[in-house]
């Protein structure tokens, strides 16, 4: 039986209550059986894959390798992720490269079939590597089961440091946030930004978002909103803000039900 996360309270106080426990209920997650299992099988076989294709004829190994990157729900698209992997990411039209969501050329990067003469599966180091990111994911998305807003928190740091890893330009890494729909989430809710700014030119959206983070963190650099501090009151802002959008609309639907159930029924008169 997988272990389940113990999340008493949401919000920030759930965050931090989270925060002070995590090193335990991750173990306890990464040590139940299920878990323990498919890292297991990850560890022992992804050394003898050699092509993308003998990954993805492989549910067992393909099941880590996507839930590594918070791809979980791509497991029956196999078409689409062997492309993915054998484009690679160096070429500008590589398919990972033109979807929005940068997750796909995080994955098709880790694995290497596409960029490399010879695929990263090989490395020594390389089986710990996913199987921690796989870990960490998992332990999120079950986080996300019982409160969603924990998970995105929770995906901060990694998400920010995936984009350091991969990006140098202080406007790259804004365009990787928002092409990342997790931190993107988080952000804009942070931001204080409407669901509408997705609709507007992507030049206008970073200009917004660098804008918002001046304002908001004194800074509109990634690299110093991903330091320690400024993470946390990137993810505190986010967690009250949508509790308090969460209330108001919880609240709001209360009250227009109140008033149909208070409205008097009018009774059709005879003629």
């Amino acid at each position: 039986m997988t272990f389940q996360p113990i999340i008493p309270f949401g919000g920030y106080t759930g965050w931090r209550f989270l925060e002070r426990t995590l090193d335990n209920q991750q173990q306890a997650f990464a040590d139940s059986q299920p878990v323990a299992r498919s890292t297991s099988y990850f560890a022992q076989n992804i050394g003898n894959v050699r092509t993308a294709e003998d990954l993805v004829n492989d549910r067992q190994l393909l099941s880590v390798a996507l839930g590594a990157f918070g791809l979980d729900d791509d497991i029956d698209n196999r078409f689409f992720i062997l492309q993915i992997l054998k484009d690679g990411t160096i070429a500008d039209d590589a398919l990972a490269n033109r979807l929005t969501d940068n997750r796909y050329a995080d994955f098709s990067r880790a694995f290497g079939f596409g960029d490399r003469a010879a695929p990263r599966t090989g490395l020594s180091q390389f089986p710990e590597e996913i199987v921690s990111r796989y870990e960490a994911r998992q332990f999120e998305r079950a986080v996300g089961e019982q409160n969603n807003d924990l998970r995105l928190a929770m995906n901060v740091e990694s998400g920010l440091s995936d984009i350091l890893d991969r990006s140098n330009s202080q406007d790259a890494r804004w365009f990787s946030v928002m092409g990342n729909p997790p931190l993107r989430s988080v952000f804009q809710t942070a931001l204080g930004l409407p669901q509408s700014i997705a609709s507007i030119d992507l030049d206008k959206q970073l200009s917004i978002f660098k804008d918002r983070a001046q304002s908001v963190f004194g800074t509109d650099q990634i690299n110093a909103i991903s330091q320690p501090e400024q993470r946390e009151k990137l993810v505190r802002l986010f967690l009250v803000r949508s509790e308090a959008a969460n209330t108001a609309s919880v609240t709001a639907g209360a009250t227009a039900l109140t008033l149909l159930q208070s409205t008097p029924r009018l009774t059709p008169q005879l003629a």
